[in-house]
């Protein structure tokens, strides 16, 4: 017969991580014209419409090598901080009263169903269920946390190739690379691209 009952668990560090600077790129064609703040690169998209230079422009997320739309990236000025403080706690947050014992930021209670030998063994654990399931879960976070972020730099790269590359030469087999984790071979393919686009796919797909 299974067992339930509720287990605060709370990560102290992980619910509001420090605020890392969100910047993009900006391209036309395989040229890379910018690279900054959301500020900053819509700066220059605007000066090179003033311009009146031809050609399309694509708008990226460094982070995630997500296409941005760039017209609405023009149209909402100082948007570059916005994710920033959305991510941050907000003064009324930090200044909440809490209640004696309370870990900082809270806690989140769960029902947890496991078999009676489990719940023997967690009682029996020094400080009881709740501290060794948080320390078990802090533990296998960590130790994902690398494939976690090979998997994401892998993603942020190929979304940047297919939409700019798709036409350059050994387009699938730079692919291919890239998910095999073949780094040196995918630049080695890409030795012939244009130098912009070969920086930029290498600088996603770093971790």
């Amino acid at each position: 017969m299974n067992h339930f009952t509720r287990i605060n668990l709370f990560y102290p560090d992980a619910i509001h991580p420090e605020a890392t600077p969100v910047t993009h790129s900006l391209f036309a064609g395989y040229r890379r014209l910018a690279q900054g703040s959301l500020g900053q690169v819509t700066a220059a998209l605007l000066e090179r419409e003033r311009a009146g230079e031809p050609g399309p422009l694509l708008l990226f997320e460094d982070a995630t090598g997500r296409q941005v739309d760039a017209d609405r990236a023009v149209l909402v000025p100082g948007n570059e901080g916005g994710a920033a403080a959305a991510a941050a706690p907000s003064p009324a947050d930090e200044a909440a009263p809490r209640g004696p014992g309370r870990p900082r930021l809270g806690v989140v209670p769960r029902e947890v169903t496991l078999l009676p030998h489990h719940w023997e063994w967690l009682n029996a654990q020094p400080g009881g269920a709740s501290v060794t399931l948080r320390k078990l879960v802090e533990h296998a976070r960590k130790a994902g946390a690398a494939d976690e972020r090979l998997r994401l730099a892998r993603e942020a790269a190929y979304r940047f190739l297919s939409a700019v590359a798709g036409n350059l030469p050994d387009y699938e087999e730079v692919t291919r690379a890239l998910f095999a984790g073949d780094l040196s071979r995918m630049e080695s393919l890409m030795r012939e691209w244009p130098e912009d686009v070969r920086r930029y796919t290498v600088q996603l797909a770093t971790v």
